[in-house]
């Protein structure tokens, strides 16, 4: 009882400033029950049935108790809403500017969720982009380990000391990448597109079990990289749900371009306009765990 009484507190403490300000009306609506009664103000199932979504997501049950813990806080917050309007809190300038932009986020997130509910992609659409995707990635990932050090001497000594037998993964456990160190320099799979251009050269050229046999500088230092193993980038079907984001914003951006041009806009400062950034889109379908 008291995980999930804390859990939905959490939950109202988060959201309800929104919800007070969008369902705090006195205005009757249909199909839409009134659970209680604040001094006359009235809150209603579709208050507590949102509440309750969001408990469900973090794990809360949907369960006569969890209820009542949602109908007591909204309750208590109802209470809180009037103080502040009887204070003329909602007079103030910074809380009408808050209030203006939690609307505006709202209807936003609406514009959006129904722009992707409208703009569900094409089978054609899915393989194009697969395809981009793929000849930007190319058709092989690589399973890498590597061993960073400052200087190229270190890197010729590492060399050297796997080539009388030492083992990789112990001499990886002092690499100045400390993230992939503690697992012996794995990097994971990943093409050689994750990487930066020297590294990623020298990757394409190794096969399978082979270790570079000169160090490679780039901007991070010197490396010595060893390729673990080789498999074929994924199939589309594979990653074919992972492309349906990345389509549907590419189709936004241009809709927002679109939206744009069709608008009177004018500049009041000497501020020169910045290009409409692209939606941030989905990683690659192959893996990529960064650019070493």
């Amino acid at each position: 009882m008291r995980n999930v009484k804390t859990s939905i507190i959490m939950l109202a403490l988060g959201s309800l400033v929104l919800l007070n300000a969008c369902n705090a009306q006195d205005e009757k609506r249909s199909n839409d029950p009134v659970l209680a009664t604040v001094n006359g103000a009235p809150i209603y199932q579709s208050q507590q049935d949102q509440l309750m979504r969001q408990g469900l997501a973090q794990g809360a049950p949907d369960s006569p108790e969890t209820r009542k813990v949602i109908l007591d806080e909204l309750i208590s917050r109802e209470v809180a809403r009037q103080d502040a309007v009887k204070q003329g809190l909602e007079k103030r300038p910074e809380v009408k500017q808050q209030v203006e932009q939690a609307s505006h986020s709202i209807l936003i997130n609406a514009f959006m969720q129904e722009f992707i509910k409208t703009h569900t992609p094409t089978e054609d659409q899915l393989k194009a982009e697969y395809d981009k995707v793929k000849a930007q990635i190319g058709d092989k990932q690589y399973e890498v380990r590597h061993i960073l050090v400052k200087t190229e001497k270190e890197a010729k000594d590492i060399i050297a000391q796997l080539n009388k037998g030492a083992k990789f993964e112990k001499l990886a456990s002092k690499s100045l990448d400390k993230n992939s160190a503690v697992r012996g320099g794995d990097l994971g799979f990943n093409p050689p597109s994750a990487f930066v251009p020297p590294f990623a050269k020298a990757l394409a050229a190794l096969k399978k079990g082979e270790t570079t046999k000169t160090p490679v500088q780039t901007q991070f230092g010197w490396h010595v990289i060893r390729v673990e193993d080789i498999k074929p980038a994924p199939s589309f079907e594979e990653v074919k749900k992972n492309l349906a984001p990345r389509v549907q914003q590419e189709e936004l951006r241009k809709y927002i371009e679109d939206l744009r041009a069709k608008s009177k806009i004018e500049y009041k400062t000497v501020q020169a306009p910045a290009a409409t950034p692209a939606p941030a889109a989905p990683a690659a379908p192959a893996a990529a765990n960064g650019k070493k």
